[in-house]
């Protein structure tokens, strides 16, 4: 080897060293960057003995990234229920808790029992009104909370949508730019770890799979099958309602589903979107808020239907009952938010002109009864208990009973959810601590910035040699 060459070699050498010092302190610099890709550097043999830089390798686990990002949208879609079902059983209450569905039942029995035993005490038939008005406002309350978390939801959708257009026309831009650096010849990677932040963004939302399409761009599918993006990020709209009642279904029409570059999404609404949050939150809004509100309905049909008719003897065909429809009698077909206008009597109602007397009496009776007798106070005690079922079906049970069945409906699902949930969690950690091990680990990094060290040192010693040479050869 020539002089020339070796001062050639020597000095590839010397370049290569400090591309690979600019590299480990790049990876050292960044251990703790979330999405970040440890980076090596490719060089090869030169021709004429010196060695070059081939290019920086981003360094990932595509298949670990790929389940991962699967436990991302699972667990956010665990989260996301289990959150909103023990909303639910918060609003309904526990069995044995105070202000809950059962428990406020459980007031009632307790006093009409007072108030027979002492029938002429205008406090313990208040004491009655009073209980009915917490019983129906109990209802209200957990009726108007679930219309409530609906509309929250239409409006958590229209977010999540948006956010999956912004997060999808970042990748498709950084798509563009990373195919022009490799071209370019201009390292990539940092622009590759956008990207991956980007797409794991948008995995948290939907369930999604990575598929190459060369020259550094990606596609993007749902797990389902629908595509997301493939050169053109496609676009997805939603249009949130003002409000939403009991009534209001995505199949009557009057709550929006997905649609994809223009076209509506039939059906569910969304499509091969499952999974994921906003799977999740069209679930919620569609399915699991309208069957807590289906399972509040019959019982608030049940108390109506017991408190009136065969109960009290002094009430004709048509009349309203002890507890009404918003005022009214039961109307036959409108059940859909019955659970919201439940209501007391206003004829026995103190508070907004009633005689609480009406209790002792009957509802319609001419005028006022013996003072001391309890036994229409014992008709409605008896309507409580008697075992019936409701009239979506099921087994017959007292009013107690059925509430007692519903709460316990309500927590299995929220126990169920959280179960659920804690399992993908553990998943998905066990994926993510999977995934950092194959990342930047420091110790490494440093071994081999000592091993860089050495290296830079040797190539300069080369020089040094041939500069001792070369002067050796002047002074001749």
């Amino acid at each position: 080897m020539s002089i020339g060459n070796t001062i050639a070699a020597a000095l590839s050498g010397l370049n290569v060293a400090s591309r690979r010092a600019e590299v480990v302190a790049s990876n050292v610099a960044n251990a703790m960057t979330e999405g970040y890709g440890r980076r090596s550097l490719a060089v090869s043999s030169h021709g004429l003995g010196g060695v070059r830089v081939e290019g920086v390798h981003r360094q990932v686990d595509a298949g670990l990234i790929a389940a991962r990002r699967l436990a991302d949208a699972d667990l956010e879609a665990g989260r996301f229920a289990a959150d909103h079902l023990g909303r639910i059983e918060l609003m309904v209450g526990r069995i044995g808790e105070d202000g809950g569905l059962a428990g406020r039942l459980a007031e009632v029995e307790a006093s009409l029992v007072a108030a027979a035993a002492d029938p002429a005490s205008e406090i313990r038939l208040t004491r009655v009104t009073d209980a009915l008005g917490a019983l129906s406002d109990t209802l209200n309350s957990a009726s108007d909370g679930i219309q409530s978390l609906r509309s929250d939801l239409d409006g958590t959708i229209a977010e999540q949508v948006a956010a999956l257009n912004g997060a999808l026309v970042r990748v498709e831009r950084l798509n563009v730019t990373i195919a022009e650096s490799a071209h370019s010849g201009v390292d990539p990677s940092a622009l590759m770890d956008q990207r991956q932040q980007a797409v794991d963004s948008i995995a948290a939302l939907v369930p999604i799979r990575e598929i190459d399409r060369g020259g550094g761009e990606i596609a993007l599918m749902s797990v389902a099958g629908q595509m997301l993006l493939d050169g053109r990020a496609y676009r997805f709209d939603f249009a949130p309602a003002t409000y939403v009642t009991a009534d209001m279904t995505l199949a009557s029409g009057a709550l929006s589903g997905l649609s994809v570059n223009g076209l509506a999404i039939a059906g569910d609404g969304v499509g091969r979107l499952v999974g994921g949050r906003l799977g999740q939150a069209f679930a919620l809004r569609d399915a699991v808020l309208p069957a807590a509100q289906d399972s509040l309905d019959p019982l608030a049909r049940d108390l109506i239907e017991r408190l009136s008719g065969p109960a009290d003897p002094t009430l004709g065909p048509g009349m309203s009952g002890l507890m009404t429809d918003a005022g009214t009698g039961l109307a036959p077909g409108h059940l859909p938010g019955l659970a919201g206008r439940i209501a007391l009597n206003a004829a026995v109602d103190p508070a907004r002109g009633g005689a609480a007397r009406l209790l002792r009496d009957g509802l319609a009776s001419a005028g006022p009864g013996p003072a001391g007798s309890a036994v229409q106070l014992e008709r409605w005690t008896d309507a409580l208990r008697e075992a019936l079922p409701l009239a979506s079906g099921g087994q017959a049970r007292s009013a107690a009973g059925h509430a007692a069945s519903t709460l316990a409906e309500i927590g299995a699902a929220r126990v169920s959810a959280e179960r659920d949930t804690a399992f993908h969690g553990a998943r998905r950690d066990t994926l993510r601590n999977a995934e950092l091990s194959g990342g930047v680990d420091t110790d490494v990094e440093l071994q081999s910035l000592l091993q860089i060290e050495q290296a830079y040192a040797a190539n300069a010693q080369v020089l040094r040699t041939v500069d001792s040479l070369i002067r050796i050869l002047l002074e001749f």
